[in-house]
């Protein structure tokens, strides 16, 4: 039985930041229910518990994730597995009360979270403003301030700039040509040569603008708008990196594990733990 299995949170979004997130709870000994799109927008998909929607379960660094109907998440929860719900309006939440709630959506915007839907509520990146929309907000830019947990005002605002790998910004994140379906023509993992193709949308090639690895690309059955972001080259070339959680989000994963074991609501639990913990030692 997980030391804090009792704490429920629910994280809205199974993206790659929010994979971060996931990961960092569910070995903290967090029981973790993610909620997702009906076709989520998912570049990094190997590494994104979201892909349980696409792939019927996915295994990332030792968790799995499961695609559950909502009425079936409990139980797959106590199979030690991460439960992920097509809901996206979150509307398990009426029904399990979770002490804590993480919109990982990455919207960039305030959407339907607010800050009465739980006990603790915890939103990434720009768009909310902490004390107002939720209790707390993790800092998704990175920087100095990457992963840091923040109680009032809000996150850095969304510089529109990919961040820099290797010397690369916007060269390295693959577009949609035009608007329409990803026909791949290669795989996550794959090396990719400059000037290869990698995909097609409505007949048009996405070509690479230099070597490395194709660390993610949407998933084929998402209907994609051009200009619309839909894969990562990585010019580090290194094959496992597409496999394995980012620096990044495991940045942010911290900060949200931070947040939730630093609120003061939930103390009681903390100090329930402790004394059980106590007890089975003696």
């Amino acid at each position: 039985m997980a030391l804090f299995d009792h704490v429920l949170i629910v994280v809205r979004g199974g993206g790659d930041l929010a994979s971060g997130a996931i990961y960092r709870l569910h070995r903290a000994g967090f029981s973790v229910i993610v909620t997702e799109l009906p076709a989520p927008l998912l570049v990094r998909r190997a590494v994104c518990y979201g892909s349980a929607v696409y792939d019927g379960t996915v295994t990332v660094e030792g968790i799995t994730a499961r695609l559950t109907p909502v009425s079936e998440a409990i139980d797959v929860l106590r199979d030690g597995l991460v439960p992920v719900v097509v809901d996206p309006k979150a509307e398990i939440v009426q029904q399990v009360k979770p002490n804590v709630i993480v919109d990982a959506r990455m919207a960039k915007n305030r959407l339907d979270t607010t800050i009465d839907d739980a006990p603790l509520v915890i939103a990434l990146g720009p768009g909310y403003t902490a004390g107002r929309d939720c209790h707390a907000i993790i800092e998704t830019n990175r920087g100095h301030n990457l992963g840091r947990v923040i109680v009032h005002g809000t996150a850095e605002p969304d510089t529109g700039e990919p961040g820099r790998v290797a010397n690369k910004t916007h060269s390295r994140v693959l577009r949609a040509p035009a608007d329409g379906y990803v026909i791949p023509h290669a795989q996550i993992g794959d090396e990719i040569a400059a000037g290869q193709l990698i995909a097609q949308v409505d007949g048009r090639p996405v070509l690479a603008q230099f070597s490395g690895v194709l660390r993610g690309l949407i998933h084929c059955t998402v209907k994609v708008s051009k200009g619309m972001k839909i894969g990562d080259l990585d010019p580090r070339a290194r094959r496992e990196n597409c496999f394995t959680i980012s620096d990044k989000s495991l940045a942010v994963g911290g900060g949200v594990l931070e947040a939730v074991l630093a609120a003061p609501q939930l103390r009681l639990y903390w100090s329930s733990d402790s004394e059980h913990e106590t007890s089975r030692s003696l």
